[in-house]
């Protein structure tokens, strides 16, 4: 998987094999910052990356100048994957969280520009992340809840429900 826009465009991010997560495909990434281009100045944003997986999706808001990205991740080898990755790309805008965003977000005491989140599309619990999200206050006014999930849910009844982009099998829900 590579990076596909900012100052690192083009630099690879090579997971060890058997690697235990499922990062979101090259096409689907570029559509969805393509749709975050146009209506974001990605310039020091503050970005939650829940279910970090690979590090992909921070890496890509690291790279387009985000301020901050605090990426949550429970599996601790790939959490360390992801802060070795930061280090070697030099990415000092990239602070890993090794927890269960379940455990998470109940703390979490700061407020967000973007919190996107890529679960397994199989997760129990999948469907209660918007309400876990939004009645904790997270997001700044007017910005967006995005949550990656499969053509088997939908999200487009939820009251804080914005806008759905599909790219491929991979669905983007967006919340306010």
């Amino acid at each position: 998987m590579r990076i596909i826009g900012g100052k690192l465009k083009g630099r690879t991010i090579t997971p060890p094999a058997a690697y235990a997560a499922r990062p979101t495909t090259d096409f689907a990434k570029e559509g969805l910052f393509n749709t975050l281009n146009n209506e974001y100045e990605m310039d020091s944003l503050k970005v939650l990356d829940l279910f970090g997986g690979t590090g992909s999706i921070s890496f890509e808001f690291a790279s387009r100048g985000a301020g901050r990205v605090y990426c949550i991740e429970m599996n601790r080898d790939n959490a360390s994957f992801i802060r070795n990755e930061a280090k070697r790309l030099s990415l000092d805008n990239v602070t890993v969280v090794h927890a269960n965003v379940f455990d998470f977000i109940p703390i979490c005491r700061e407020k967000f520009d973007i919190i996107f989140a890529d679960p397994p599309y199989s997760m129990d619990g999948l469907e209660t992340l918007p309400d876990r999200i939004m009645s904790r206050d997270l997001l700044h006014p007017g910005c967006y809840f995005i949550l990656e999930h499969g053509e088997e849910r939908s999200f487009t009844g939820h009251p804080r429900f914005i806008k759905e982009k599909t790219y491929g099998r991979v669905h983007f829900s967006f919340f306010e």
